[in-house]
């Protein structure tokens, strides 16, 4: 039995043997096609000039660049495979822009806070007169409102986009959160053009009023005597603060509408390739082949920065006129304003203009 088993031994390990001798020989011969692909895999590269697990380092750059591929549908951008800077784009917008820009909101809140609790209400140093005089005619105050509101509509509806998620979707749920972004979305989109014309309204309007003038300086180096009672540096009908705020409104939301328009309309504006070749003029070496879908991401990081500070600026305007100084509300309310406060605060316009009572107020 012993001898048998032996045998069949011997017989199974001449046969192994053979088997790996009759391989190499064959693949001496080429009897048997090692380059095959399905066969033949060296160092993870698969032959024929395809890729196996090994990279192709200028493929893959390409790829992460956003490549444009051909595609045969309509939608010409989906022969983008990849496009990495999109994880810039959310990096971005939920990191530093999310972040610094609420702590400039909280901050803008805090300064407003501690100023009321200094300085407390802005009086009218000799008191209420009685008698009013006309501050901003009807289609002055009409053209604020319509960009007052507007500008409130658009701020709310976009810091929920930027925050509602994390701010109001745990309270509100997932239902009524969603039915109020969406509602907030095309309210954001419609009143833009309402923004927009207010926007050429108020500069028509006041631009000839807020240009620089020499009174500004002594206005800004006394602080507009915010800071200390009984202190009213001279003023037109607009101060400088208030010019300060005029231009800061009209070029950040000629900002703010053009990179909305660009949001509006995607793909169809490229403002940013003809921007960078601008300034490269000044040595900086910014991208000038941005793809189509970089400009968008571009474009929505710029509005949302911008958006943010003109909020932040809005803020400080909006507690001034109404409870930081006393009468200031009624300048855009019911356009007459009381003539102590006139001659207090704009005391050249008042003057110049020779404002007198209203009739009726004296």
């Amino acid at each position: 039995m012993r001898n048998w088993r032996r045998l069949a031994a011997r017989a199974g390990g001449a046969a192994i043997m053979l088997a790996l001798v009759y391989l190499a020989a064959a693949a001496v011969a080429g009897w048997i096609p090692l380059d095959h692909p399905a066969v033949a895999q060296q160092g993870g590269e698969v032959p024929g000039g395809t890729l196996g697990s090994a990279s192709d380092a200028d493929i893959w750059r390409d790829v992460r660049r956003g490549l444009q591929g051909y595609v045969s549908i309509p939608d010409k951008q989906a022969g983008v495979l990849i496009q990495s800077e999109g994880q810039n784009w959310r990096a971005i917008r939920n990191g530093p822009l999310s972040v610094y820009g609420a702590w400039i909101l909280l901050g803008i809140i805090a300064v407003v806070a501690l100023f009321f609790a200094l300085r407390g209400r802005i009086r009218i140093d000799a008191g209420p007169s009685g008698a009013t005089v006309e501050r901003f005619n009807g289609v002055e105050r009409i053209a604020h409102w319509l960009t007052a509101v507007s500008f409130i509509v658009l701020a709310v509806s976009g810091l929920n986009m930027l925050y509602g998620r994390y701010a109001l979707k745990p309270i509100l749920g997932p239902e009524l959160f969603a039915d109020l972004t969406r509602l907030g979305k095309y309210a954001h989109n419609y009143l833009a053009f309402a923004f927009m014309a207010g926007l050429v309204l108020i500069l028509v309007l006041w631009v000839r009023d807020n240009l620089p003038s020499r009174v500004d300086l002594a206005w800004l180096a006394r602080g507009g005597g915010l800071f200390s009672r009984h202190s009213h540096p001279p003023a037109r009908k607009f101060n400088a603060g208030q010019k300060i705020l005029f231009w800061a409104v009209v070029l950040g939301g000629l900002s703010l509408s053009i990179s909305g328009i660009a949001l509006l309309f995607p793909f169809e504006f490229y403002m940013f390739n003809g921007t960078f070749k601008v300034l490269n003029v000044f040595g900086l070496g910014l991208p000038v082949d941005l793809s189509s879908i970089q400009e968008m991401q571009l474009q929505q990081l710029w509005h949302a920065a911008f958006g943010l500070l003109l909020i932040a600026v809005i803020i400080g305007h909006i507690y001034i006129g109404t409870v930081g100084m006393e009468g200031a509300f009624d300048a855009m309310g019911s356009g007459m304003v009381d003539a102590n406060w006139a001659r207090e605060h704009h005391s050249l316009w008042a003057a110049e203009a020779k404002k007198a009572p209203a009739p009726g107020n004296e």
